[in-house]
């Protein structure tokens, strides 16, 4: 079994940065891809971006490409997500997830575990 905690979020201006981390325990994702994902109010949860075991590929969604930064210690069993230039559409409860698969999938049905969320919020 896999327990992700996620720290970082809260609430920063628009063109400002943040950036989430999240700490796997209980077992080594080193062998599993890891991603985040987000839902805005109303909304369904959509991928942002995903990373291979090893940290050798990256997927992210178009909305975020080019403004947000996955990234991975396999040492310290931890998975980040730097977030720069910040939109108010950014603006959602953030979730990272570990998927049993090595490669950086972006459908969310592949990812089976979740960490406990956390709020993001761009204000204009």
């Amino acid at each position: 079994q896999v327990q992700l905690v996620q720290s970082g979020g809260g609430l920063v201006q628009a063109g400002g940065s943040l950036r989430l981390s999240c700490a796997a325990s209980g077992r080594t994702v080193s062998n599993y891809a890891m991603g985040w994902f987000r839902q805005a109010p109303q909304k369904e949860r959509e991928f942002v971006a995903a990373i291979s075991w090893n940290g050798g590929s990256t997927n992210y969604a178009n909305s975020v490409k080019g403004r947000f930064t996955i990234s991975r210690d396999n040492a310290k069993n931890t998975v980040y997500l730097q977030m720069n230039s910040l939109k108010p559409e950014d603006t959602a409860v953030y979730y990272c997830a570990a998927s049993l698969r090595g490669a950086a999938v972006t459908e969310r049905n592949l990812y089976v575990y979740w960490g406990q969320g956390t709020q993001v919020t761009v204000s204009s």
